[in-house]
């Protein structure tokens, strides 16, 4: 494990070569300020929300969402399916060291590991062991609100960012869903906005600068213009399968 700079810890994985959150904006801060909350702004006024969250890896996008909406009383119903490609992770989450925010949602874990599945009055959980690009295939005519795009970095993870993978994301979003993710690579961006994305910053005093991206039109976001990125980048292009 290793602590992040909010006092909450993370994991390091060699297989990637990268630490599961951001060290410097912290494991959970990182999970509310560049998911959580944006997505869950965007669509406050919804009594059900579907979520994808991509990938499980230490649940804090999960637990976060738990917690938020516990936190604020938020009354939605809240339905989240994750892939997650490795086992032994997930096995070892019950011993994992949570924030104290999750304190009263660690069961939730248990659960989970020992289920790959939690239900309750207000929250429905399904971890799926598997491949995310064969996951996200499966789902037939469902359509998600929200989509946690947290996998690790395309330059170590590059199949589940890439323009058909993306083509894939956007089949099973409903018009008015929103993406979140860290990633601000422009390539990142490209490969959405080839699927006909529309792209924005999230950006706060506190954490380094993120992206929202939806079929549709958001407002309180500001707007990337990829005409002009575009044009100041004539050579960049988009990850490919």
């Amino acid at each position: 494990m290793t602590l992040s700079e909010d006092g909450s810890f993370t994991a390091y994985s060699k297989e990637y070569g990268e630490h599961y959150h951001s060290t410097k904006d912290g494991a959970l801060h990182e999970s509310l300020v560049k998911h959580v909350i944006p997505a869950l702004t965007v669509q406050k006024d919804k009594d059900e929300l579907d979520i994808l969250d991509i990938c499980f890896g230490l649940g804090f996008n999960t637990l976060a969402t738990i917690y938020y909406v516990k936190q604020n009383h938020i009354n939605t119903r809240v339905n989240i399916y994750s892939p997650e490609l490795d086992a032994d992770l997930l096995n070892s989450l019950v011993n994992f060291t949570y924030p104290k925010e999750f304190e009263s949602i660690k069961h939730i874990i248990s659960e989970i590991v020992e289920n790959s599945f939690y239900s309750d009055e207000q929250f429905h959980i399904e971890v799926f062991l598997g491949d995310a690009r064969e996951y996200i295939l499966k789902f037939g005519g469902m359509k998600f609100d929200i989509v946690y795009q947290d996998a690790f970095s395309p330059s170590s993870n590059p199949m589940l960012w890439t323009k058909e993978y993306f083509a894939d994301i956007k089949r099973i979003m409903k018009e008015d869903a929103v993406l979140t993710t860290y990633s601000i690579a422009l390539a990142t961006r490209l490969a959405l906005y080839e699927n006909d994305f529309n792209i924005y910053i999230n950006s706060g005093e506190d954490y380094r600068d993120a992206t929202l991206a939806s079929p549709s039109k958001l407002d309180g976001f500001k707007v990337v213009d990829m005409i002009h990125k575009i044009s100041c980048n004539p050579d960049v292009k988009s990850l490919r399968d």
